[in-house]
């Protein structure tokens, strides 16, 4: 079973998690078989934390429960508190996923946290667009490794723009292979142009699927 481990912290930019957690959690598009998947927000503590939408989120677990393994998947949403210290603990164990072969996904204002651990050094990544981690982060090192596209993913390493959500998602649901092929593909079609055709192909896909 895949454990998501949502990170959650002041202003949490609620739209960049949207597509991907609610996928997850429902599994309304699952293939017959797929891996079993638990949703877990996460914080520094259990105290509740305050969305940049005006959500309060009281975390299911804090850092030191997220368990290091290749099973475990965290995602990282931007936010404007990432400068805050506290969040160092957090970005300290996306190190120790990394290492362990665990998924770590980051959005927006969470490439700048990993950047500034050196995480994104010798990485395929992408951010803000060309030249914005260098303006943010004054150790950042990866420029040879910079992917100007909304959502790079590179083994277990999956970032975004702040732009990139809806193919962050696709990206992170691709890795762990949740939905036949031709689903993810409709899915996505969908969400990306609004047409209602994409809709009854992406619903097309889900009975042949079951047959």
């Amino acid at each position: 079973m895949f454990t998501i481990y949502v990170y959650v912290l002041d202003t949490l930019a609620d739209w960049e998690l949207g597509y991907v957690t609610a996928e997850l959690n429902s599994r309304r598009f699952f293939k017959k078989g797929a891996p079993e998947v638990s949703v877990k927000t996460v914080g520094v503590s259990k105290k509740p934390v305050k969305t940049m939408g005006g959500l309060t989120v009281i975390p299911d677990c804090i850092i030191e429960d997220i368990a290091v393994n290749e099973k475990s998947v965290l995602l990282l949403p931007g936010a404007n508190t990432w400068d805050h210290p506290a969040h160092g603990t957090i970005v300290k164990k996306a190190g120790e996923l990394l290492a362990a072969g665990a998924v770590v996904c980051a959005i927006c204002g969470a490439t700048v946290a990993l950047a500034n651990a050196g995480l994104l050094d010798k990485r395929r990544h992408t951010s803000n667009g060309a030249g914005y981690l260098e303006m943010v982060s004054p150790i950042y090192k990866g420029q040879n490794f910079y992917v100007d596209n909304p959502s790079v993913a590179d083994h277990n390493l999956i970032t975004a723009s702040s732009t990139g959500a809806l193919l962050w998602a696709k990206q992170i649901i691709a890795y762990l292979d949740v939905f036949h092929p031709n689903t993810l593909d409709a899915w996505y079609a969908y969400f990306c142009t609004g047409e209602a055709q994409q809709f009854f192909v992406l619903m097309q896909t889900l009975s042949a699927n079951t047959e």
